[in-house]
């Protein structure tokens, strides 16, 4: 036995290795296919409406985790993700209301998103979480055309916040953040255009009318047809709004706008207008955008 252990330790080396590997690459998938970052949801389990469930980790302000290791996203509001401004206070402010605590978890007209996360409203007791955090603006309505059972109330809240200037989202903190960047602006600016400037995120605010939105372009993207979408402070599905330009008044502007723009801070001149529930303008002209020095 010992003289086969010798002659094939190479060989059985090879397969030990082999062994190893493939048990790992099962772990892997495994956690995969848990986490839902391929897109196969067929190993989370149903979770029924209304259940009671304890809060085991906030992930940041409009997500969070419960027993078993199930993610949760919260509906009706959208929270800053990491690296962005109001990132911290929003998860700080998560965390207070119901980390370590049972929560109950209500469905809205999907189960899952597209990375197996339960889509709830949450509430602690009789507390509407979604609507806690709009109203300390440490986060956003949020809203799809399918699921609105709760928005006249959150967009009541969220419009509060703007008017009173609370919380880090509409609060002087971020006046004073922008400030500090130090972006100058020599065309679209309120002294020279006669309009009102605002943030990206308040867009919705001012559907209807001829306005500067400033924002960053974090994400952009051409489709089939030519168009180009620059999406600002949030990567598509979420981002707070859009600016488009057609492949018909694409010749006017800069070669591969989607590429000259991305990453940008950028002020954006037009009438807002919606589309599948998100603000958006449509540049015609370059003249209508500027980036800023």
């Amino acid at each position: 036995m010992k003289e086969f252990f010798k002659q094939n330790r190479i060989f059985l080396a090879i397969i030990v290795g082999a062994l190893i590997i493939g048990g790992a690459i099962i772990i892997s998938n495994r956690e995969k296919n848990h986490n839902g970052e391929d897109g196969n949801c067929v190993s989370i389990p149903e979770l029924s409406d209304m259940a009671l469930k304890l809060t085991t980790k906030v992930i940041d302000g409009d997500t969070f985790m419960i027993e078993g290791g199930y993610s949760v996203r919260i509906l009706g509001i959208d929270a800053d993700e990491r690296g962005h401004p109001c990132y911290e206070e929003a998860k700080q402010a998560l965390e207070e209301l119901i980390l370590n605590k049972e929560v109950k978890l209500e469905k809205g007209k999907e189960d899952q998103d597209q990375w197996c996360r339960y889509l709830r409203y949450v509430f602690l007791s009789d507390q509407n979480i979604s609507l806690e955090l709009v109203k300390e603006g440490l986060a956003v309505a949020r809203f799809s055309p399918e699921d609105v059972k709760y928005k006249e109330e959150i967009a009541q809240a969220e419009r509060e916040a703007i008017e009173n200037k609370v919380g880090c989202k509409w609060g002087e903190r971020i006046i004073e953040e922008d400030e500090k960047i130090g972006f100058r602006w020599e065309k679209l600016t309120s002294e020279l255009t006669g309009l009102k400037i605002v943030g990206a995120c308040q867009a919705g605010n001012y559907l209807g009318k001829e306005i500067i939105i400033e924002g960053k372009i974090v994400d952009t993207y051409r489709s089939k047809t030519n168009t180009v979408f620059l999406n600002f402070e949030k990567s598509y599905p979420n981002q707070c709004f859009v600016s488009v330009i057609f492949s018909s008044d694409q010749y006017k502007f800069v070669q591969s706008p989607e590429d000259y723009y991305s990453q940008k801070t950028v002020r954006i001149k037009g009438e807002i207008k919606e589309y599948e529930d998100r603000p958006e303008i449509i540049l015609k002209n370059p003249s209508q955008i500027e980036i800023g020095k």
